[in-house]
């Protein structure tokens, strides 16, 4: 191993070198922001699926699952194929896939046909994301390469801010389908400007590792449905909803512990792969230092804690108070503006200051504005100290997310690249997954321990009434739903003013100590943090070799 390699503390980027025009990297844009929209539309249009289709809506949701199977559980398999057929060449065909899986919305006729297309979306998207990385480290050098890596963190949050809003307002006015004629049409943009793009042709002796496709591919999709569902079908024991039960216990947490056997085993295969001089299907070579490692560590917090955020405001906001998306959207647009904003003026400080002292500042951030909102939050999302933590924590989030990517695609020679947009994309979709259901699995059950506990101590809330309802199925509902339950027992108006009192002070409660909790795992990431480089303003990187 060279000296360049092991010397991760003095190297520093530099923006030297030629510079290019921005017009490829606008269509590398729009190419991110495509795959953010479809997947921030999906949620919008479930209520148009379930009224067209005449399905549950749990049916409808299959849409949004099937899409994040497809790309966590291909992305890998994608990067190698770019590699193999040439980056341009397989970006220009996934576009035009992705194009199709619009058509197929747009003129579905069933809900299976839904499914579908989100499939070939998903399939599309598995070999997007490592475009994308591999994409601009051909494109872009040094300060440019910098600012382009960050442009895809803000074109994250631009696409949360614009599916919202133009999705909302035409699945409220015009209908769900209509949404898709927006993706449709980035498709077509994003096709045209990739001939403004230039990369190698690719390696034909580049052969696909399938016994580690398979490995990593089950392993993603076990881990993800467990995650998921660990709600839905019970976090130990089984639950009514589960499909099956394993001697009593839930399928959930048995596919997550099948998912970390099968993803060692993909370490321990790939590792044997490249000892024998095999090409593997991710050289692991991209994290063969630990400020590299530390970098997959830290961006699994950042993007964990950033799902369970959009995951916590909208549930409270359209379950908890019965708004509205476009309410949703509102509320949520400091954040998401203040993330996009951040995400493409972060670049600017790198000259000055370096990896480790920016990510452990923005980790100090994000942990004191989660702990400021546990204090804050009220029942009203549009108070100034509500919003204000948001900002605050909005720009550490969008600080970590452009950092710690650019400090992976700084590190790896371009020929690496997309192994680790494959990286990137596995680690994004399954820390999504876990963020959501942990924040998810953490708010019921300290919901359900607080009301239970509150009712069973309240003097207007007698036993012979309370037993009548189940109280696992009244926990984050609005106040209107939860008198209908008690309404159909035979509680007097002053208990059900009593219960529902009792359940917001409770609700209420059980956010703010979420908050707390988000506040204490973002203090924990200080530790990866402090692993990250300490480049000097002179220095310039040596990517790390190939072996």
């Amino acid at each position: 191993m060279s000296a360049a390699h092991t010397s991760d503390d003095t190297a520093r980027p530099d923006d030297t070198g030629e510079r290019r025009s921005w017009a490829p990297m606008i269509g590398l844009f729009l190419a991110q922001v495509l795959m953010s929209f479809n997947v921030a539309a999906l949620p919008i249009s479930l209520g148009g699926m379930v009224e067209d289709f005449g399905v549950p809506p749990t049916v409808a949701s299959s849409t949004i699952v099937v899409y994040g199977l497809a790309v966590a559980a291909l992305v890998m398999t994608g990067a190698k194929l770019g590699q193999r057929v040439g980056w341009v060449l397989i970006f220009r065909v996934v576009v035009a896939v992705f194009a199709v899986s619009s058509v197929l919305m747009i003129t579905a006729g069933s809900i299976g046909w839904a499914i579908g297309g989100q499939v070939l979306a998903g399939a599309s998207a598995a070999i997007i994301v490592p475009s994308l990385v591999a994409l601009i480290a051909e494109n872009y050098r040094g300060a440019q390469q910098a600012t382009a890596v960050g442009s895809l963190g803000s074109a994250r949050a631009f696409s949360g801010i614009s599916a919202f809003l133009i999705g909302g307002t035409l699945g409220t006015f015009v209908g769900w389908r209509p949404i898709f004629f927006i993706t449709l049409g980035l498709a077509v943009v994003v096709f045209l400007l990739s001939f403004r793009l230039r990369s190698d042709r690719g390696n034909p002796a580049i052969r696909i590792d399938l016994v580690a496709s398979l490995l990593i591919g089950a392993a993603i999709v076990l881990l993800t449905l467990g995650f998921n569902n660990l709600n839905a079908w019970g976090i130990v024991l089984a639950e009514p909803g589960a499909p099956f039960s394993v001697l009593g216990l839930s399928p959930a947490p048995v596919f997550v512990v099948a998912g970390v056997v099968l993803g060692q085993s993909f370490f321990l295969w790939t590792r044997r792969r490249m000892r024998l001089g095999l090409v593997p299907l991710v050289d692991l070579s991209v994290l063969g230092r630990p400020s590299e490692r530390a970098a997959v560590y830290a961006m699994f917090i950042i993007v964990s804690m950033e799902a369970a955020v959009n995951f916590t405001v909208p549930t409270y906001i359209q379950v908890v108070q019965g708004r509205t998306p476009f309410d949703t959207a509102l509320a949520m647009m400091p954040f998401n503006l203040t993330v996009f904003l951040t995400a493409t003026l972060i670049v600017r400080f790198y000259r000055r200051f370096s990896p480790r002292a920016i990510a452990l500042f923005s980790f100090t951030l994000t942990t004191a504005a989660l702990v400021w909102l546990a204090f804050v939050v009220t029942n009203n999302w549009e108070t100034l100290p509500t919003i204000l933590g948001l900002v605050v924590f909005g720009i550490g989030q969008g600080s970590l997310v452009t950092l710690v990517f650019n400090v992976l695609v700084t590190a790896a020679p371009k020929e690496l690249a997309g192994d680790v947009g494959s990286i990137r994309g596995t680690t994004q979709n399954l820390a999504s997954a876990v963020g959501t259901a942990v924040m998810g699995g953490l708010l019921v059950t300290l919901l359900s321990i607080g009301f239970t506990q509150a009712v069973t101590d309240h003097p207007e809330l007698p036993p012979e009434v309370m037993e009548h309802v189940d109280l696992d199925q009244v926990n984050f509902i609005s106040n209107d739903d939860l008198r209908a339950k008690f309404e159909e027992t035979e509680a007097t108006p002053a208990q059900i003013d009593a219960a529902v009192a009792v359940n917001e002070e409770q609700r209420l409660r059980t956010l703010k100590l979420g908050f707390l909790v988000l506040a204490g795992v973002s203090l924990v990431a200080a530790l990866p943090a402090s692993r990250l480089p300490r480049y000097r303003p002179e220095e310039i990187p040596d990517p790390a070799p190939e072996g």
